[in-house]
């Protein structure tokens, strides 16, 4: 059958929306909406994955036609044309027993063909119909008949009213009534062509794969193959042919991956997963205790630069390193009528039968989150309260949201008229840089110190004590103030955090602020050795929670003898891992600073990230 163009009827000036009067199309093809014309032509049968045997004469099938093809339409259509080819699909569908198709309507009377379909987003409550309510409110079309120009336009003005449509794959049982069902189990025995189908009409939503076929694995497959399709079309028309849709995920890989525990829990439409390195840094002695400090990175040099900073450490006894403050925040916008009520919420919350009170609603939320404080600040007549707790073995994030929210509720009712703004007021602050988390702390507060001898400076790092420690001031100390910053009186801190972030299940957003360091280089024992620190006041990790579970993570975790909560001392755990971090980072500063004192930075980088790779 030649092409021929199709034009939709809202072009004929009806009140319709595209999605509403357009019906989806098998075979995995996709309808042009808005000022895009359709074009049909035969199909032969093998390609259609969803006939059954022996079920060609179908007429026409609605296709995306190619560009060439728009641009070579000259003939306009007729509105006979467009209700021709209608009634056609129309015709295939209503004689298939295992589909229906329909314009789910949302009172009962705005659909007007038989069967009410899903599409909805998850949660949405979907209107169901029996059998007599279809032949009441709707009749379907027939092979032959036609509605009229009047009974369109009536049909047309309901359809803006209704659901988008779908066309649902039912299986062969009943459900009530006759009411055609299909259970979650029932995917399993479905093409992938039909399910991609599904998710392309939106009767599976993309992000509910795994839940509906039960299978994770080929959930992430199905998508991939949607991926590259998308990729395929995007690329249709231009000139670029040197790229292959499939081949840039094909590097991407995902089989072999536990996604059940990722699933609700770390991520959404997922359609791989990307390796990284881990490398291993120690022994680094940490208050009296060897450790090896997993480390995931692509950067070459740094576990071997950090793995020399862990060999001078240890060789001079170890790193010491102290807790000074625990306590994750959660910072809410309040705004009130004026500055004079927001001060009088502010004297209210830090009255100490006021903060009692709060103390007792927030820590009802869980048997873990403590409050330790509530910081409040007012801006014209707004308030920020900075609620602090500790949250146990967790990094705490949804612990002290979960606190905060409680302690809201008792502080509406003492004052009615306040408007809660946002629970995060970005008073926190949660991964934004920000001086309040410099000064006050978040997370874990850490210093770790260190004396290094000054025969370990010179054998093993190569420089003096008098050179690096006048570095550290030019760079480290003005350096960083002549660049405005905020927490970043160090090296490369973030490099090492992100490391140990990555290979641990941590929130790796959350280096900006756990990066926060300031680190010191002084001489002592009259000059001969060099003693330096790191201080960290906001270092934001947790054993449990996040990302902690997945099998790779866990095993870091093991490593260091911190995997999930401590039983003994709830807290515990999390406290060593911040205490390993600041240790670590510790080893990193002393290293580079001495590559940087001895001008070997640049030499040991191109020995280390500039190796050649052999092409396969």
């Amino acid at each position: 059958m030649a092409v021929r163009e199709f034009t939709p009827l809202y072009k004929w000036g009806f009140s319709l929306r595209a999605p509403k009067f357009l019906l989806p199309l098998l075979n995995n093809n996709l309808l042009s909406f808005g000022q895009d014309a359709i074009a049909t032509e035969t199909v032969p049968a093998p390609h259609l994955s969803l006939l059954e045997e022996g079920d060609t004469d179908i007429g026409p099938i609605i296709r995306k036609r190619s560009k060439s093809e728009r641009n070579n339409a000259h003939n306009k259509p007729t509105l006979d044309d467009a209700d021709d080819n209608h009634a056609q699909l129309r015709e295939y569908l209503d004689r298939r027993s295992d589909y229906k198709c329909g314009y789910g309507s949302g009172s009962g009377s705005g659909g007007d063909r038989d069967g009410g379909c899903g599409g909805a987003d998850d949660g949405d409550e979907k209107e169901k119909h029996t059998a007599t309510q279809h032949s009441q409110h709707s009749t379907p079309l027939g092979p032959t008949q036609r509605p009229s120009s009047s009974t369109t336009t009536t049909q047309a003005t309901q359809d803006t009213t209704a659901s988008t449509n779908t066309i649902t794959h039912i299986p062969p049982s009943q459900g009530k009534e006759g009411e055609s069902v299909r259970t979650e189990g029932d995917f399993e025995s479905v093409p992938d062509e039909e399910i991609i189908a599904m998710v392309t009409m939106r009767t599976i939503a993309p992000h509910q794969l795994e839940k509906k076929l039960g299978d994770a694995e080929r959930a992430v497959r199905i998508r991939r193959k949607m991926l590259a399709t998308q990729l395929r079309e995007s690329e249709e028309g231009t000139t670029d042919n040197s790229s292959n849709s499939e081949d840039e995920i094909k590097g991407l890989p995902y089989t072999s991956y536990d996604y059940d525990a990722v699933l609700g829990r770390c991520c959404e439409n997922v359609i791989g997963y990307v390796p990284i390195p881990v490398g291993v840094a120690g022994p680094l002695c940490i208050n009296g205790k060897d450790h090896f400090v997993p480390m995931a990175t692509t950067e070459g040099c740094l576990v071997a630069s950090t793995q020399r900073g862990c060999k001078a450490i240890s060789m001079c006894g170890g790193a010491t390193v102290t807790i000074t403050n625990d306590g994750m925040t959660r910072g809410p916008c309040i705004k009130l009528n004026s500055a004079k009520e927001a001060a009088e919420v502010q004297a209210w919350v830090e009255h100490p039968e006021n903060l009692e009170q709060i103390t007792r609603a927030f820590n009802s939320t869980s048997n873990f989150a403590r409050l330790h404080g509530i910081k409040a600040a007012v801006a014209g007549r707004n308030i920020y309260l900075r609620f602090k707790c500790v949250t146990g073995d967790a990094m705490g994030m949804n612990m002290v949201s979960k606190g905060t929210e409680k302690a809201l509720e008792l502080l509406q009712s003492q004052f009615p008229q306040m408007q809660i703004v946002s629970l995060s007021g970005n008073y926190c602050t949660d991964k934004k840089p920000a001086a309040i988390n410099w000064l006050e702390g978040r997370g874990k507060s850490v210093v770790a110190e260190a004396v290094i001898s000054g025969d370990v400076i010179r054998r093993i790092l190569h420089t003096d004590v008098d050179t690096i420690v006048r570095l550290n001031v030019d760079k480290n100390y003005i350096g960083s103030a002549m660049a405005g910053s905020i927490g970043g009186f160090n090296a490369h801190a973030a490099n090492i955090v992100t490391a140990i972030f990555l290979a641990t299940g941590q929130d790796p957003a959350q280096n900006v602020e756990s990066s926060n360091c300031i680190t010191i280089m002084e001489p002592t024992n009259e000059g001969k050795d060099l003693f330096i620190s790191c201080t960290m006041p906001s270092i934001e990790v947790g054993t449990v929670g996040g990302g902690t579970h997945l099998a790779a993570q866990a095993a870091c975790l093991d490593l260091l003898h911190v995997k999930g909560a401590s039983a003994r001392m709830p807290g515990s755990n999390a406290q060593q891992l911040a205490r390993i971090v600041c240790a670590t980072v510790l080893a990193g500063e002393l290293s580079l600073m001495s590559a940087l004192a001895a001008g070997h930075l640049t030499r040991s980088h191109i020995s280390l990230n500039r190796a050649k790779t052999t092409q396969k």
